[in-house]
């Protein structure tokens, strides 16, 4: 089977972003770009961390996957790179699988990504409820808060669980080992960061004045001089990245591939389909949010195949999964980035800082990247959510919350499992139950003779007659009259198999107790189900176009006796066709 060429076509946006590229944009690039990759720095060391891999994987990752999402991207100031909504599914993968499976699982997840992209599955993320999203993603910045208790407090723990409980369980059983200069320094840098964010959003880096100069410098950074800083010239006694992990690499690592056993990857599909799933929506997300800066709409489907790319490519140098990141990307735009190219420098600054000032890299303290942790999950979670609760109806409610707990006390794949069949039953109760059925009564047409109900029934379907509605035709199988049922498919929607098979179903026994039936005002999709299984041409299935003309021929077939008199009461005003 040969694919449309529209599907192979590779069309990053950079192509059409280089239009007309000049040296001005250069510059707001190349500004943009150093800004982005000053903002980088720590939370690409602290997500790093937080997942349970050495801190270089996290500007290994920065440096490669935001270098090429740039490149192949969908959206032209998409910032690609390790991303906070991964930590909790990547800890727990190193925890049981180790590092070099991790790395397994995030190529396999590139695949999916790019597969997906291929096969045009990009708008498909779109129908993922929104009850879902803001589920998982509160859940996800609880436990990155959760997680990140240890270095906050300074507690003396060798090595974290990554289960809740667990968790829960060695942070209360260690809490006695408070190291008080820790968690000054961890609050130092919240109200740092706390106050910059305050201060800073108030002037824009295009405006001349002093806090507009400052505004193009991320608060992370300034935290990080002054936790630095700190603890270098009072010489705190508290962890480091040297103290603990020995610094970072000064170069960058060559390109190594993974030794892959089959039988460790078939246990490798779900995590990394896990992977997969949360890159699409982190990703697809994040360009969703470009669109509404840049008043344009990227592609979707170029963006899945640029994360599956920088997924598959990634992990042969070390690093870990890459995403599109929102709080990164708007600092893109606020700096004054105009195409890919951006996102390139960003990549390029950090590989840059990398290879002149990693020594540099191990004074910084670990309290001051718990607490940028912290303070980046608290942004990311939508806390509002919970509290608008009550305005939204008990199903929205209880998929919500169970995602959330699901997510913060299990496992986010099975929160998102149980969130999407949660989301699904609700759907198909709420289809079914707007599928209905009106009786059209004798005499509610003035030019067509009355009838006696007990002969003749005539029904007007309304909504979707799918799996889930069909116990309204069962429903009508029960009551049948003597000699004629006439069914107005008007105001049928949809008709999926099951329905058509309940309607060959009442077809056949109407046919045996010789019953005519009558079908009328089939139109667009029903119809194309109806004539697959062939409901006209069996059974003695009768058609008709509109309602009218089936009443006509219906009460036509009626004997006198099965006729009413037309002074036995006034007709009602017609009703419209």
């Amino acid at each position: 089977m040969q694919l449309p060429s529209s599907i192979l076509i590779f069309r990053p946006s950079i192509l059409r972003a280089l239009r007309g590229y000049n040296r001005q944009r250069l510059v707001h690039d190349t500004t943009a770009g150093i800004t982005v990759g000053l903002m980088t720095l720590p939370v690409a060391l602290a997500f790093a961390i937080a997942s349970g891999l050495p801190p270089g994987t996290g500007l290994i990752t920065a440096i490669m996957a935001g270098f090429l999402i740039a490149l192949f991207s969908g959206c032209r100031i998409q910032i690609g790179g390790p991303s906070s909504a991964f930590i909790v599914i990547v800890y727990g993968i190193v925890e049981r699988y180790g590092i070099p499976n991790l790395l397994i699982a995030t190529m396999m997840s590139g695949i999916m990504l790019f597969l997906m992209g291929l096969f045009r599955l990009g708008t498909l993320i779109r129908f993922i409820p929104v009850a879902v999203v803001i589920g998982f993603t509160n859940g996800i910045a609880a436990l990155i808060i959760l997680s990140q208790l240890r270095d906050f407090l300074g507690l003396s723990i060798e090595k974290m669980p990554s289960g809740f409980f667990g968790i829960v369980s060695t942070l209360w059983t260690h809490l006695h080992t408070v190291n008080y200069y820790a968690l000054g320094l961890a609050l130092v840098t919240s109200l740092v960061l706390l106050g910059w964010q305050r201060l800073m959003p108030a002037s824009g880096p295009d405006q001349p004045n002093v806090r507009g100069k400052l505004n193009i410098i991320p608060g992370t950074i300034i935290a990080l001089i002054i936790g630095s800083l700190a603890t270098t010239v009072l010489q705190l006694p508290v962890e480091t990245i040297g103290s603990r992990f020995g610094g970072i690499p000064a170069d960058f690592p060559g390109m190594t591939l993974p030794a892959m056993d089959w039988e460790t990857t078939r246990f490798l599909f779900m995590p990394a389909l896990t992977l997969a799933i949360l890159c699409a929506i982190e990703s697809l997300l994040c360009a969703r949010v470009a669109d509404n800066l840049l008043d344009e709409r990227h592609n979707p489907n170029q963006e899945l195949m640029a994360q599956g790319t920088a997924n598959v490519i990634t992990p042969l140098f070390g690093g870990m999964p890459a995403a599109g990141t929102i709080s990164r990307t708007y600092t893109n735009f606020r700096s004054g980035a105009t195409s890919p190219i951006a996102g390139m420098v960003h990549a390029l600054a950090l590989l840059l800082i990398v290879l002149l000032a990693a020594p540099l890299a191990a004074n910084i303290p670990l309290p001051t990247l718990a607490a940028i942790m912290m303070f980046t999950a608290f942004n990311i979670g939508q806390w509002r959510e919970f509290s608008r609760l009550r305005s939204y109806r008990m199903p929205y409610r209880i998929t919500l919350l169970a995602v959330f707990l699901l997510t913060v006390v299990f496992d986010l794949t099975v929160a998102v499992e149980v969130g999407l069949v949660a989301t699904c039953l609700t759907f198909i109760y709420r289809i079914s139950s707007l599928t209905y059925a009106d009786t059209v009564e004798p005499g509610q047409y003035s030019d067509i003779p009355r009838w006696n109900p007990g002969d003749m029934q005539v029904r007007q379907l309304h909504g979707a007659l799918f799996f889930g509605a069909v116990k309204l035709i069962q429903d009508l199988e029960k009551q049948l009259p003597r000699r004629v049922v006439v069914l107005d498919l008007d105001g049928v929607i949809y008709l999926d198999s099951s329905g058509a098979e309940e309607l060959l179903h009442l077809a056949k026994i109407c046919h045996n107790r010789g019953i005519t039936l009558i079908l009328c005002g089939i139109k667009r999709q029903p119809q194309d189900m109806v004539q697959r299984v062939q409901l006209l041409q069996r059974h003695g299935v009768r058609h008709a176009d509109r309602l009218q003309d089936a009443l006509r021929e219906a009460t036509a077939m009626l004997p006198a006796s099965a006729l009413k008199h037309a002074d036995t009461g006034p007709a009602a005003d017609p009703i419209p066709v």
